[in-house]
């Protein structure tokens, strides 16, 4: 069967090593989830995620057209615990209360203007 990346897949987890799981899509066909791509977070133990014999929807990362190896990710297919940008409040240049603001440049617009006004008056005479 030819595969596309982007592609959900239905396999078997045929093997566990300390870097990844293998599962077979097929009887032919076999790929690799690394370890990162199994969930998102941190992960001690993959054995503790997928057992040898589990089936698992996994979607596919990548295939190298030269040997033909895919990549494959079950965390793709999960929704992530948070936003990565969600502790945007907590940073300065995304919104912590500073007060300083459009208030200040209202403040400051008409002395700013009146500036400006006797500034243009003393190049005309």
């Amino acid at each position: 069967m030819a595969y596309k990346i982007g592609q959900k897949v239905r396999g078997t987890v045929t093997g566990i090593q300390p870097y990844g799981a293998f599962i077979s899509i097929d009887d032919e066909t076999q790929g690799l989830v690394h370890i990162s791509e199994l969930k998102h977070g941190y992960i001690k133990d993959i054995a503790e995620i997928v057992s040898k014999g589990d089936e698992i929807d996994v979607m596919i990362m990548d295939i190298d057209e030269y040997s033909q190896k895919i990549s494959l990710s079950l965390r793709s297919l999960q929704k992530p615990k948070y936003h990565p940008f969600s502790n945007r409040k907590n940073i300065s240049r995304y919104g912590k209360k500073t007060g300083v603001g459009f208030k200040s440049i209202d403040d400051k617009m008409s002395k700013w203007t009146q500036q400006a006004l006797r500034e243009l008056e003393g190049k005309r005479k």
